[in-house]
């Protein structure tokens, strides 16, 4: 069965809009490029699989923006390349290395992580926290940024119970930033 791990930049009042917290930087665009290259496919909304297109899918030329230097490079042919699986009552079709999941996204995520794999990573607003419900993350990631953005859409929000957890690991970055990542009491993967 392969993990399911959720993972996201954050503020530390919780905001997760791609906005709220610092800048990418080398240290930052390298740690997620390495994340993202340890999993076997992706599980995004559609909200977020429209946003990550747009930002980090290779244009038909084959050559990558000029705005994209050497430290977003690595992240950007990671994510490029990944298998991904949308979750969308709403799109009529993907492309970009993606299959559409329609009917009950539990369902599906169910069936993806029975499969044999690495892993699978979600990311996002809303999906993850229906995800979350069910119990179906087996770790959470967070990159927590030291801003106080104090507005934007929060992480988790709207999560009916609690969810205890355990630290597993914890890196500290120069720019302030903590990468942490956090398993389910009850997990054992």
């Amino acid at each position: 069965m392969r993990p399911l791990r959720y993972s996201i930049n954050v503020t530390l009042d919780g905001c997760c809009s791609h906005e709220a917290g610092l800048p990418p930087d080398a240290d930052s665009m390298r740690y997620w490029a390495d994340q993202m290259a340890k999993a076997d496919a992706l599980i995004l909304g559609r909200t977020t699989y429209q946003m990550m297109e747009s930002a980090w899918r290779r244009p038909a030329t084959g050559d990558w923006p000029g705005w994209m230097g050497e430290r977003e490079l690595p992240f950007a042919e990671a994510i490029d390349r990944a298998p991904k699986h949308v979750v969308s009552s709403t799109l009529d079709s993907v492309d970009w290395n993606a299959e559409l999941l329609r009917g009950d996204p539990v369902a599906a995520v169910r069936h993806l992580k029975a499969q044999p794999g690495r892993g699978l990573w979600v990311g996002g607003v809303t999906l993850p926290t229906a995800l979350a419900e069910q119990g179906l993350i087996d770790e959470y990631e967070f990159l927590v940024h030291p801003v106080l953005a104090g507005r934007g859409p929060t992480l988790l929000a709207g999560l009916h119970q609690q969810v205890r957890l355990e630290l597993v690991e914890r890196r500290d970055f120069p720019s302030g930033a903590v990468a942490v990542r956090y398993r389910p009491l009850h997990a054992t993967a």
